[in-house]
């Protein structure tokens, strides 16, 4: 490959023909053009004949030079020229090519996934064969390997197909596989690199460099990485950070706070400083909604990375504390649930009182701090409370160092008077806690070396005793014991909620451990749900490399809770929700990945870029080819009007004389090969009328048959309706033959309304006033077979009222049971939308166009019910029937556009015997 400037040549010895063009020229001058054909006297020419010397005829210059630049386009555009070529590989040897294909890649995986097939064409023209390692964890969980080494044509489809994976790279075992690769000869190894640091990520470049010249490639944004948001005060503090060095440019980016159902709660712009790495800012949420949030990520950033989900335990959770001791319970440094309250208060909602008061209300966890002894109806009715799914944790004291033996709800039995360390009249010091069990769900929690405990009170030694120990002190008493009880659990501390018997309320452990003992609790939604800490989580919905939830692939396995906080990402655990729909725990990527740093530290001699550096070249050989034909036609075209044989036989085009004339060939001619390298904007006449809107959704209307609804200015009931007609045309498509448009907002005061078979209009506080010709065009609509379904929700009475006095609507009379609707399509019983109770108004039988009801009026609020978003999730909950009540909504949607594109088409009595059979089988 030859390169001049931007522009290189593939086949370069083909413009040795371009040594010809001066033969060319000489061969063209002399060549005389055909003779030209005059009618004149004879006579009178021979009265003024005189000898003269004949010399040849000669062909014009211009004329020349169009085929010599005929001939030259066609030289250049065989020796396939290229625009913003590849930088090629360095040596003749084989090309390896080494990607990283981890959740760092995906942000801009198509500008990667191109510079890698630009590397795989320029390796194809060379004749270099190629090989392809990718650094991540197969998705099949097979060992990772090297592709075979083969032409570059076959290396296409395969990088055409290739996608990142939502789990780190694996720079180690692609040294290893790297360490087994052996060419002939000096290799050009290019490494597509996710741009960050790793342990492993300097030694696979010294080895990647022992097969030959080596040529990194990176990302030219940066990676970045979205924190899991902290609550501050009524708002969530947001951060994220990026892999960049010192001369890294600002950047700002929105992070959104999304619910449960995908919705927008918050918004808030990080922006990164020039050089810096770390973005903050603070997202106003309202109080009631903290609890809705289900995900948070960064807007246009298409990476795992930049995606937090939220699980129950994010959510505030309402926790009792009592103490056994109400004077002072609360004092600080010294009450029984000073500590309790400040380890609790950044993750839950807590609440003070007597245990029978808190049990009065929905409670995820109860604290008791040295109750004594707990019996009669309080006992029954705390185990009725932990056996719904409540997690009741107890510490001990004096009083319940004094009351051992007749405490029923304890996990394990006590020794009593207890046991002191440290004391005046004893010689032992203070015990330190030993490293947590990997059964409990304290595993993975450092121990602090200067946490002691100076009294406890003991556990009676039993065989069950190990198992419900979830920490242990270092000469091996338990410390924590647990026992499940129903769903919930009953834990007990055997020291004090106060700095009286140990200093573990006054470490950082202590509401960590606080945190993992309140997971445990299912909510105060549903204690169903409530699943023990050793059950495994099942994976639920996962996280591709691009951020969005998907099914579980086969190799994805479950987890158990206690492994969760050590979990390594990979095939078999990917990012995303493990557990059940009403007890899922999220993973995250943030939450097991080391922080963030650029790639540094290369070996010298490894050449650095970007994979924008690469580019994408444009090859200009058929532009080049298009260009000589269009001029060829020119010069057929010029040579015949030349040569007398012109198709208008009274006027001969005579040859252009003078410069300017050769000047005027010569401009057409450029301008014909402008236009073939490239085409032009097309520009509309400057005369020509505005576009109507009006009349192009109009056009738009007839063109397609389609649904239609009225916008209201709501953005929130607008947004609901346009996704619940949009659910319900999808359905349709899937469930019968009327395959309809994409539903059409319409404005009764300047949209025409006579094209759409049937209109939804949700009915909104206050009500829509029109002027008296959309109330016109409303009612003509009405009257000329249309129909409309008056959808009045939750609108009070006086609103909907002044909605509907506005039109010429027909009496009304309750949905009959064998009316046309209920069996146009499917055979329903009751109509049901979002609500379950529904009343359906229509117009009785015999009235309207031709017995078709032409209003139907009712507050069951279907569209919500119809509602999902891109992604396929329901956007609104039904009530109270669930799923099978959603199923029902859309077959009345489906029935209802039925009854308005056949009308009393099955009110005919000739159908009633098939329908009959029907029900009675």
């Amino acid at each position: 490959m030859w390169t001049l400037g931007p522009i290189a040549f593939a086949a370069p010895w083909v413009l040795a023909a371009l040594i010809l063009l001066p033969a060319l020229w000489f061969l063209l001058r002399v060549t005389p053009p055909a003779p030209r054909r005059m009618t004149f006297p004879a006579l009178r020419l021979l009265l003024g004949l005189q000898a003269r010397e004949d010399v040849t005829a000669r062909t014009p210059w211009w004329l020349i030079l169009l085929r010599l630049l005929i001939v030259v386009l066609v030289i250049v555009g065989l020796a396939r020229p290229l625009l913003n070529p590849v930088a090629g590989a360095d040596g003749g040897g084989p090309l390896l090519l080494v990607v990283d294909d981890g959740w760092a890649s995906a942000a801009d995986w198509p500008a990667r996934r191109q510079a890698a097939l630009d590397l795989v064409s320029r390796a194809d023209r060379e004749g270099r064969p190629v090989q392809l390692l990718t650094t991540a964890p197969p998705p099949d969980g097979d060992p990772m390997t090297a592709g075979n080494l083969g032409a570059a044509a076959e290396l296409r489809p395969a990088l055409q197909s290739l996608t990142p994976n939502p789990w780190p790279v694996d720079h180690e075992r692609a040294r290893e596989v790297v360490r087994g690769l052996s060419f002939e000869g000096s290799a050009a190894v290019v490494w597509l690199s996710d741009g960050l640091e790793t342990e492993k990520s300097a030694a696979l470049a010294e080895t990647l460099q022992r097969l030959g010249s080596l040529t990194v490639l990176t990302g030219g944004s940066g990676t970045m990485l979205l924190d899991r948001p902290e609550r501050e005060g009524d708002g969530l503090l947001l951060t994220a950070r990026r892999a960049a060095g010192d001369d890294a440019p600002e950047r700002t980016v929105a992070a959104r706070v999304l619910d449960a159902q995908g919705r927008g709660v918050a918004r808030a712009e990080l922006t990164f400083a020039p050089g810096e790495t770390t973005a903050s800012a603070r997202a106003d949420v309202p109080a009631d909604l903290l609890n809705a949030i289900g995900r948070v990520d960064l807007e246009g950033v298409a990476s795992a990375g930049a995606v937090v989900l939220l699980d129950d335990t994010w959510r505030r959770r309402p926790v009792g504390l009592a103490s056994g001791s109400p004077m002072g319970a609360d004092l600080p440094l010294l009450g029984d649930i000073y500590y309790l309250e400040r380890a609790l208060d950044r993750v839950a909602e807590t609440r003070q009182g007597t245990v029978e008061a808190l049990l009065d209300r929905p409670l995820a966890m109860l604290a008791i701090a040295d109750s004594g002894p707990v019996q009669g109806a309080q006992a029954r009715r705390l185990s009725e409370w932990v056996e719904a799914g409540g997690v009741l944790v107890r510490f001990a004291g004096p009083r319940l160092e004094q009351n051992v033996v007749t405490d029923p709800l304890l996990p394990v039995r006590l020794r009593g008077g207890g046991r002191q360390f440290g004391g005046t009249l004893t010689w032992s010091d203070p015990v330190t806690l030993a490293p947590f069990p990997d059964d409990s769900p304290f595993a993975g929690l450092r121990v602090p070396d200067d946490v002691s405990v100076s009294a406890q009170v003991l556990a009676e030694p039993s065989p069950s005793l190990p198992d419900k120990t979830w920490a242990r002190l270092t000469d091996g008493t338990p410390l924590v014991t647990a026992e499940p009880l129903g769903q919930g659990w009953v834990v007990l501390f055997h020291t004090t909620a106060n700095a009286e018997w140990s200093s573990l309320p006054l470490s950082g452990l202590f509401p960590a451990m606080m945190e993992r003992l309140l997971s445990l609790s299912p909510g105060v939604a549903g204690a169903e749900a409530g699943d023990d800490a050793g059950r495994p989580l099942p994976p639920l919905s996962l996280l591709d490399a691009f951020g969005r939830l998907s099914e579980p692939p086969g190799t994805a396995r479950a987890v158990t809770p206690a492994g969760l906080a050590a979990l390594e990402l990979g095939p078999a655990h990917p990012p995303g929700y493990y557990g059940t729909p009403q007890n899922r725990r999220a993973v995250n990527l943030v939450d097991h990945v080391p922080p963030l740093e650029a790639l540094s530290g290369l070996p010298r001699g490894v050449e650095r870029a970007t994979v924008a550096d690469i580019g994408r070249e444009v090859e200009l050989r058929p532009w080049l080819l298009l260009a000589a034909l269009i001029l060829a036609l020119v010069d057929w075209v010029v040579s015949y009007a030349l040569r007398g044989l012109s198709p208008r036989p009274p006027r001969r085009i005579p040859a252009p004389k003078g410069g300017a004339g050769a000047a005027a060939v010569m401009l057409a001619a450029g301008l014909s090969a402008l236009l073939a390298l490239g085409p032009g904007p097309v520009r509309a006449q400057e005369d020509a009328p505005p576009a109507d809107p009006a009349s192009d959704r109009a056009l738009e209307a007839v063109l397609d048959t389609r649904l239609a609804w009225v916008r209201t200015g709501d953005s929130t009931v607008d947004d609901m309706t346009e996704a619940g007609m949009r659910g319900l045309t999808r359905v349709l498509a899937a469930r019968s033959s009327a395959e309809l448009a994409e539903p059409m907002a319409v404005d009764p005061e300047t949209d025409r309304l006579l094209f759409f078979p049937m209109i939804y209009w949700p009915v909104t506080e206050g009500g829509m006033r029109l002027s008296v010709s959309a109330r016109a065009k409303v009612n003509d609509y009405l009257r000329h077979g249309g129909m409309i379904l008056f959808d009045t929700r939750e609108t009070p009475p006086q609103d909907v009222q002044a909605t509907l006095a506005q039109f010429d609507i027909p009496p009304l009379v309750r949905l009959p049971e064998d009316h046309v609707v209920t069996r146009s399509f499917y055979l329903l019983s009751e109509t049901p939308g979002r609500y379950a109770d529904v009343t359906l108004w229509v117009e009785p039988p015999g009235g309207g166009n031709d017995g078709v009801s032409s209003v139907i009026i009712g507050n069951g609020d279907w569209a919500a019910a119809w509602a999902r978003s891109p992604q396929g999730a329901y956007l609104a909950p039904v009530v109270p029937g669930g799923e099978r009540q959603r199923e029902v909504a859309y077959r009345f949607g489906v029935n209802l556009v039925m009854y308005a594109l056949t009308g009393n088409y099955k009110a005919d009595q000739v159908h009633l015997p098939a329908i009959m059979e029907r029900l009675t089988q």
